[in-house]
């Protein structure tokens, strides 16, 4: 072991690299060690996975011959920075690599289906390794959610739907489906697969504006230096995990288990059903249904809410000869659901009469008042989305005239609610007066460029930028657009 470590002094070498890229980069939005919700986690005593003396010695020539090999459509490049992550991948954090191969044969096949389908390259399933560490409930600090970590907006713009009720963003197959139209829309834009992912991680406009920086060079490496730091790097962990995944065993890397997924077929409801009893009827582990059905946000489904469901395949004879009296046990409401469906419903008055009210205005009551405290890099218009209110309405509770927030300021929000609205006299001369259309206003986010924009509220960009008076295509992260 002291001769592997003092050997011309190189793996101390390849240890310094590795530890000084890992306190400049961040190893995707999740990490196997960070997986403590999910039963195929590595517990704490495994994370010695192979002793020093089991640690092949792999010379950057074979690495590089290697790369080249696995090269088809994506461009695999070798280099100190690719050497750097390959070795913490396959060296210092054997660990992590061990998770993902057990975890692969769960997602794997549904990213290869679907990037068959598209025409696209099937390398680009490690990148779901990348962003998530295979866990389709992850949720990283920004907000980005599952296997392929789309934000809530980007979610949208590739119809993942999203509500009290379902996030399909967690699930596998649909947010699979919109990862390769979202990837390949931007390889249309850059025609090069590692521009592409780049952009995936930091957004198109970052990209552009790395490639204007450079002085227009054309290629990942040659704007390298441009780019956000974490963007530079994201495409050298994808590039080392797509080679420690096809060369595990040569590092002497090898799971002890392996997970598969469950075979199932799909259901569909359209009624309210209690997931407890339903799993109860069906005789299946409540947590299995959970892996099946991972965008379910609740413990039932509600009334009049179509929803296909996924059951083991072995349940779906069961199922079909007894649904009327599996769908009637199940519908028996928890008291808590009960008054959850309550608080989705709005509030009705109890009268029509004038309240006596010290404000004196129409009082709408709130269901739950909460505070937010604003964090460094928050945008107002984010804070209304992940509460489900309006800008407008969390502007006047706040008493905000514009979108400016700052650092620390408390946020007053009323989930559900409405705000204390001020009276106002109805005039005669009111119906005289010219009906102006309200101005639909969109407040740019993180990742956001004109092109996305434009998508998602299906408005041309010239048209866009008319509206706006918007001479070139740079926006900035809370500045306001007029969309109408």
């Amino acid at each position: 072991m002291e001769k592997l470590f003092n050997k011309s002094g190189k793996l101390k070498g390849l240890i310094l690299v590795v530890c000084t890229l890992l306190s400049t980069v961040s190893y995707g939005q999740f990490s196997a060690e960070q997986d403590t919700t999910t039963n195929v986690a590595p517990q704490p005593e495994e994370t010695t996975v192979a002793v020093a003396d089991s640690i092949p010695e792999v010379p950057d020539e074979l690495i590089a011959d290697r790369l080249k090999c696995l090269e088809k459509n994506v461009k695999l490049t070798f280099n100190k920075k690719i050497r750097g992550f390959i070795d913490y991948f396959t060296v210092r954090n054997r660990h992590y690599s061990v998770v993902m191969e057990r975890r692969k044969r769960l997602y794997f096949e549904i990213f290869e289906e679907a990037l068959k389908r598209h025409n696209m390259p099937q390398e680009l399933k490690y990148l779901a390794i990348v962003e998530s560490g295979l866990n389709p409930k992850a949720i990283s600090r920004a907000g980005a959610a599952g296997l392929w970590q789309f934000m809530p907006s980007t979610g949208k713009i590739y119809k993942l739907k999203q509500d009290q009720y379902v996030d399909e963003r967690l699930d596998p197959y649909k947010s699979t489906e919109a990862a390769c139209k979202y990837l390949k829309d931007l390889y249309n834009i850059f025609d090069d697969w590692e521009l592409a992912l780049a952009s995936y991680n930091c957004g198109p406009g970052n990209v552009r504006k790395a490639i204007r920086k450079s002085g227009y060079k054309d290629t990942f490496w040659e704007i390298y230096n441009f780019l956000p730091q974490e963007t530079r790097g994201y495409v050298p962990q994808f590039v080392a995990l797509t080679y420690t995944m096809n060369h595990m065993q040569d590092h002497n890397i090898f799971a002890d288990s392996l997970e598969y997924p469950i075979r199932f077929d799909t259901v569909h409801i359209n009624q309210y059903v209690n997931l407890d009893m339903f799993c109860e009827q069906l005789n299946i582990c409540k947590d299995e249904f959970i892996k099946m059905n991972p965008a379910i946000k609740r413990n039932y489904i509600p009334d009049n809410y179509p929803f296909h469901v996924r059951i083991p395949s072995d349940k779906s004879e069961y199922f079909a000869m007894n649904k009327l009296t599996i769908l009637d046990e199940s519908s028996k409401r928890a008291g808590d659901e009960i008054d959850d469906d309550l608080a989705q419903q709005p509030v009705q008055l109890a009268s029509t009469k004038p309240a006596e009210n010290k404000s004196h205005g129409s009082a709408t009551p709130q269901k739950k008042k909460v505070y937010y405290t604003v964090k460094k890099g928050d945008v107002l218009s984010k804070i209304a989305d992940k509460y489900e209110v309006s800008l407008s309405d969390l502007k006047k509770w706040n008493k905000l005239k514009g979108s400016s927030i700052k650092s620390g300021q408390k946020l007053t929000i009323y989930k559900g609610g409405l705000v204390m609205e001020k009276p106002t006299l109805a005039k005669h001369t009111e119906s005289k007066k010219k009906y102006v259309p309200q101005k639909k206003i969109y407040y740019v986010q993180p990742g956001d460029t004109l092109w996305t924009i434009s998508k998602s509220n299906n408005i041309p960009v010239e048209k866009l930028k008319k509206l706006n008076n918007l001479k070139s295509n740079e926006i900035k992260v809370g500045q306001k657009l007029i969309m109408s």
